[in-house]
């Protein structure tokens, strides 16, 4: 039998800046609340426009880079899975909680007020706490970089044409 997938992404902006925690172990544990807006038009055509707010937990090294680095209003990707909690408080009432627990994120954008387009930065998680964060990706529409091969002195080479290479 297959496995099941449980994966969410999510794009949207920050209500709120950033709060981060650290564990008795010093793990950071940094939540955000994000919302995603979805519009579609009713049957007279009118626009309406859905805000749903999510809460996500980012761990350890990605849950600090994100509480230095991002603040409220910032547009962020997020990739991860969706957790549900249950939790009976002092006074015997049983709350439930639903956080997406993110493994992957990207600061898209720049920042609120500076003006900044396309720019983006992805860090993943899941690594050790001392893990050094993923390198920030290259911006959008940009082509991977890569290294010119060493131009190598061949007089065979010069014999036939590229059309002539079979792949």
């Amino acid at each position: 039998m297959a496995r099941g997938i449980n994966k969410v992404i999510l794009v949207g902006n920050l209500g709120n800046d950033p709060e981060t925690k650290y564990t008795q172990g010093g793990m950071a544990v940094t939540t955000l609340s994000l919302a995603t807006t979805s519009v579609r038009k009713d049957k007279d055509g009118q626009q309406i426009e859905k805000t749903e707010w999510h809460r996500v937990k980012l761990f350890g090294k990605l849950g600090e880079i994100a509480g230095e680095y991002l603040k409220k209003g910032r547009q962020v990707y997020i990739e991860g899975s969706i957790r549900y909690d249950k939790f009976t408080g002092a006074d015997g009432v049983e709350k439930y909680f639903t956080d997406i627990v993110a493994d992957d994120m990207q600061m898209l954008g720049g920042n609120p007020g500076e003006g900044g387009g396309g720019a983006r930065s992805e860090f993943r998680g899941g690594g050790d706490r001392n893990e050094r964060p993923a390198r920030p990706a290259a911006p959008q529409g940009a082509a991977p970089r890569r290294e010119a091969p060493a131009a190598k002195s061949n007089d065979f080479a010069d014999d036939f044409a590229d059309d002539d290479i079979p792949f």
